[in-house]
């Protein structure tokens, strides 16, 4: 595929809708998509097999603590069934792994998740008498990143599962996305695992049920985007802004127009004849083939950077307080 991303929502848009099929649904104020990806469609995707859950939230770029906790609880139940649809019981005993490095912001989700979410193991070993009725084992462990360890982030998992023997693990990770849109208002669940480090191209050894022998659910939140594809992404803008500007002017209304919202430009799709005349050769390619031609002009050069949003400090609090309340909803069941 031409494009980057960890999303395997993004990897269906930009399939023609045809290689895969979607459920959609709706838990609370937010939105579930779930795509299962077949043999034959990983090929077409670029995603492995299995399932790939979205949920949708992007009350979240509110940075309102109201929607965060609304967000847990709704996000709480879609991990519930995610769990059950991969038969894993109410009493398995779960190990929560948070990947990335703690040193640098936009990858710190997975370490700040297992900073703040629940764990009882230990009260099983020392005060079993303790535990109330509805908790089960969970372990948690942010084994860190190669360059800090010196270590394989799988080979170092292993070895605690190897000793511990949850019979789940739950992989939490910061991911890449294709769309700037999609940075922590979006939070996908795979039970195809994960590659480390897959979305800024440095790829580790890939966590999954077939390295480990039990089930493993990947939950990750885009943090990061690259620059070709903020430069698509406002190209797609200009053209819908300009079509917009061109029917206001049409209409005396248009004088009391305020700021446009990006639901308003997404709105005015501009046809292929538009796109001609608004942006010349550029505006005859498709998105991909745009996104394609930005790489290979900046990534030579040096200046396909790697962005995250200015208050990716605070999203990444908000996003790992979310996780975690919602794991910790998800995996007890207090009486």
């Amino acid at each position: 595929m031409a494009f980057r991303t960890d999303l395997a929502l993004e990897a269906y848009e930009l399939a023609g809708k045809q290689e895969l099929t979607i459920e959609e649904e709706t838990i609370n104020e937010f939105s579930l998509k779930k795509i299962y990806v077949s043999k034959a469609a990983a090929a077409a995707t670029g995603k492995k097999e299995g399932s790939y859950w979205t949920f949708e939230a992007p009350q979240l770029r509110t940075q309102s603590e109201e929607w965060v906790e609304k967000a847990a609880q709704a996000l709480a139940r879609v991990i519930r069934q995610f769990l059950i649809e991969l038969d894993v019981k109410e009493d398995t005993p779960i190990l929560i792994a948070g990947l990335g490095n703690w040193q640098i912001t936009p990858d710190a989700l997975g370490p700040e998740v297992c900073r703040k979410v629940f764990v009882t193991n230990h009260l099983f070993e020392v005060e079993p008498g303790a535990v109330e009725g509805g908790f089960r084992r969970t372990t948690a462990l942010a084994p860190g990143v190669m360059g800090l360890t010196g270590m394989e982030t799988a080979s170092t998992l292993k070895g605690v599962i190897n000793e511990y023997k949850p019979g789940a693990v739950i992989v939490i990770d910061a991911l890449a996305a294709r769309s700037a849109s999609r940075l922590h208002t979006t939070v996908q669940l795979s039970s195809a695992g994960i590659n480390p480090g897959a979305g800024v191209g440095n790829n580790r050894q890939e966590i999954n049920s077939h390295l480990f022998g039990v089930p493993v659910i990947a939950i990750g939140i885009p943090t990061v985007v690259d620059a070709a594809s903020i430069t698509k992404d406002t190209l797609g803008y200009f053209e819908k802004t300009i079509k917009m500007k061109l029917s206001q002017d049409e209409r005396p209304s248009s004088l009391l127009m305020t700021k446009r919202s990006i639901e308003e430009l997404n709105q005015n799709e501009a046809e292929p004849h538009e796109k001609n005349a608004y942006m010349g050769l550029i505006g005859g390619l498709s998105e991909e083939e745009q996104q394609e031609l930005f790489k290979e002009i900046l990534s030579p050069i040096g200046q396909n950077l790697i962005v995250t949003p200015k208050e990716t400090d605070l999203y990444i609090k908000q996003a790992s307080d979310m996780l975690a309340a919602a794991l910790d909803q998800a995996l007890h069941y207090p009486e």
